[in-house]
């Protein structure tokens, strides 16, 4: 009966996981709290493969750190890079070309202390993730 209860239990995390849109390898899943409390951040928490393009990448790395209001400092466009100031530290984002549909994205603290915020990070991958199947679209000014 136990076991019986255990697996419903267990059935029943699986699909809120997977509704929050939280399932991840290991259903890791982190508070407001961690996301906004620095701690130590590990290197593989900073990077991520996608498949899409890296011109595509760049541009939605752009937004994202647009839309989570941090300061751009420099980009450029035709080496991948982004250079912005978040919680009054400065981070790099690297945009890594792989083939024609498969880039990774990197996002490095620029003094190599890797304690901050573990949402900067997050929120950045979070929203490259919603978006990644949106069409890129020219702005035409008046």
């Amino acid at each position: 009966m136990e076991r019986i209860e255990k697996k419903i239990l267990s059935a029943i995390l699986v699909i809120f996981c997977f509704v929050a849109g939280q399932l991840t390898a290991n259903c890791e899943q982190y508070t407001a709290q961690q996301l906004t409390t620095p701690q130590t951040v590990s290197y593989d928490n900073c990077t991520k493969t996608y498949n899409i393009s890296s011109e595509k990448l760049f541009y939605l790395t752009l937004a994202s750190i647009t839309a989570n209001r941090f300061e751009i400092k420099e980009m450029q466009s035709k080496t991948g890079y982004i250079l912005f100031k978040a919680a009054n530290k400065e981070f790099l984002a690297t945009v890594v070309y792989f083939g024609l549909n498969k880039s990774m994205l990197k996002i490095t603290p620029t003094n190599n202390n890797y304690y901050f915020a573990p949402g900067i990070v997050t929120n950045i991958f979070k929203y490259i993730d919603i978006n990644a199947n949106s069409s890129i679209e020219s702005i035409m000014k008046n």
